[in-house]
């Protein structure tokens, strides 16, 4: 029952913005951990930004991969259970299939096995 939907993607140019949501259903995701993937054709699949916070708790911990540090934004909105990803000065490398992931535990940001719901991902293409 639990589904994740990614929107959001599409054709940008280089320099250019675009904000990624994720929509979870079947339950909601008070803590634990919260991510986004990328993959693209050839390379393994990488984890950009990740999201983490204990039950209870108004503190969340981001972590971000070095090659979109400064450019990216993970944002968690609580109310409506939704996970967004904010991308800025947008380059030719950032294209991907880009994936929403969450899981019920704490672990690793950036390691695939952590996440137990995965959406279809969401097409980012950024020409030069």
């Amino acid at each position: 029952q639990v589904q994740l939907v990614e929107s959001g993607g599409g054709l940008v140019q280089a320099g250019g913005s675009l904000r990624l949501s994720c929509a979870a259903s079947g339950r909601t995701f008070s803590s634990g951990t919260m991510a986004w993937f990328r993959q693209a054709p050839g390379r393994k699949r990488e984890c950009v930004a990740g999201v983490t916070r204990r039950s209870g708790g108004n503190t969340y911990y981001d972590d971000y991969t070095d090659s979109v540090k400064g450019r990216f934004t993970i944002i968690v909105e609580d109310n409506k259970n939704t996970l967004y990803l904010h991308m800025n000065d947008l380059k030719p490398e950032d294209t991907a299939v880009y994936y929403c992931a969450a899981a019920d535990i704490i672990g690793l940001w950036n390691y695939p096995g952590t996440y137990a719901y995965w959406g279809q991902g969401t097409q980012v293409t950024v020409s030069s």
